[in-house]
């Protein structure tokens, strides 16, 4: 009498090279981002909105902008670049952990990081050369609210900067498991160049009378 073989009722599931599992604290971490920019854009258009107000009395003077602003704009959307590239890759070296795919994702990670760095330096530039022009917190109208944003912005941005150090981490020691944080740092920093670009925006072109249009001031 022959046996009978009978397959089995299920067969082994077979690895698809799909897109990863959702990790760990993605979510909560991709959550908790959306609301901490919702406040901080809050913050710096309440700060915009004080400005608009300040350069619509009768004092007021538009002020020369330092030509280093260029240089940190252009450093901030290098690095804004690179951090999206390297989540890219990052998410590329998830689903297939090759030693060149992890050394381009690292790259990319420092390189947006460095650009980071490099912003806040020319930031420091820029103030030192109105400082040298005798424009201070005190002495400009405009020139206080410079500080104020400015200072602002760029302390959100060394903030942005524990954070990506802590993408980094993580990135070097677990590289499976840091494409979410990576997104997350890339996300930032795409925040923090379009608030620079509204701040850069508002110091140039927000001229005494186009806040006082805005505010209805004869």
């Amino acid at each position: 009498m022959s046996a009978v073989i009978r397959a089995p009722a299920t067969l082994p599931r077979v690895a698809t090279g799909g897109p990863p599992p959702p990790r760990p604290g993605a979510r909560a971490g991709s959550i908790g981002l959306w609301v901490f920019m919702g406040v901080a854009t809050s913050l710096f258009l309440l700060f915009a909105w004080a400005y608009v107000m300040r350069m619509s009395a009768g004092d007021a003077v538009a002020l020369d902008l330092p030509p280093q602003l260029m240089l940190s704009s252009a450093l901030l959307l290098a690095g804004s670049v690179s951090l999206a590239l390297a989540a890219a890759a990052a998410r590329d070296c998830e689903m297939a952990p090759t030693a060149a795919n992890l050394a381009r994702a690292q790259r990319l990670l420092l390189a947006g990081g460095l650009c980071a760095v490099a912003f806040l330096a020319s930031q420091l530039w820029a103030w030192q050369t109105l400082l040298s022009a005798q424009v201070g917190p005190a002495s400009h109208p405009a020139g206080s609210f410079f500080y104020l944003l400015t200072a602002m912005h760029g302390l959100h941005l060394m903030g942005g900067l524990v954070g990506w150090c802590w993408a980094a981490a993580v990135a070097w020691k677990q590289p499976a498991s840091g494409a979410w944080r990576i997104g997350l740092c890339a996300r930032y920093w795409h925040f923090m160049l379009a608030v620079w670009l509204a701040i850069y925006a508002l110091l140039r072109w927000m001229t005494p009378e186009a806040a006082r249009f805005i505010c209805g001031v004869g």
